[in-house]
């Protein structure tokens, strides 16, 4: 999801201004519709919804105007496809209490990978995360809640500001048991706070440590999410299209 996706239309397809192009996804327990922008008189941007699991689904160009029932343009079928970014998503969501798993985790550290493919895999995860459908009880802490804030132990926020992912160490703080995390001793006494300090991450310690700080330059600083129940609207405001997702 967040992508660009450019629609071209067919010379008996381009029509008079008044007409409204949207396209609507449809998967097999969700539906997506967005609106669309002209650039020109045969093309129309819009914004790839992200979905809850990797399939292929329906896509339908429908037109509209004022007084007229709507028009289904075109249909074409549209993959979501399951790339690394999902795939590490799922792993640290399900390793998420799971010392074993998290201590696997800190062989990535010692390769120190460069910075640009941190920006990428922090840019990529964090999406990922964002469309993953988390059960109701998820926990950044993991499912066993006996244990308390004094018990030493890794975490994924420990990982995720390990190798200073600003953007997934922003949306675990959004989560149940994000905040708490921030306490946490792992084995060799850092808190995810002080491992921050330690190793520079200036923006990432700001992060974690101001009331008030802001969510981190991404695709999502350029769109406003709304909930209610099993509805969901997005407006991206680079492009000024808005995104209706709905549970079917």
């Amino acid at each position: 999801g967040d992508c660009v996706i450019t629609v071209q239309l067919t010379e008996e397809d381009k029509v008079e201004d008044d007409v409204v192009f949207y396209l609507i996804f449809t998967g097999s327990t969700v539906q997506h519709c967005t609106s669309t922008r002209k650039i020109n008189p045969g093309s129309l941007e819009t914004i790839a919804p992200g979905h809850d699991c990797c399939e292929t689904v329906k896509v339908a160009l429908c037109a509209s105007k004022e007084g007229h029932p709507v028009l289904v343009v075109a249909e074409e079928s549209f993959q979501f496809i399951q790339d690394e970014a999902y795939d590490a998503a799922q792993f640290l969501a399900t390793c998420a209490g799971n010392q074993q798993a998290l201590n696997f985790t800190r062989f990535l550290d010692r390769s120190r990978p460069p910075a640009a493919d941190v920006e990428f895999l922090d840019e990529k995860v964090a999406l990922a995360f964002r469309h993953l459908k988390l059960p109701p009880e998820w926990n950044v802490l993991g499912a066993d809640q006996s244990l308390n804030e004094n018990t030493p132990r890794e975490t994924l926020m420990h990982f995720a500001v390990r190798l200073g992912l600003l953007r997934l160490t922003w949306f675990l703080l959004q989560q149940p048991g994000g905040r708490g995390a921030l306490s946490i001793h792992n084995t060799e006494g850092a808190t995810p706070v002080s491992l921050a300090l330690e190793r520079g991450y200036l923006k990432l310690h700001k992060l974690l440590t101001e009331e008030e700080a802001r969510e981190p330059d991404s695709w999502s600083t350029l769109s406003h999410t709304v909930h209610a129940g099993d509805y969901c609207v997005k407006h991206h405001r680079g492009l000024d299209v808005y995104m209706l997702t709905a549970e079917t």
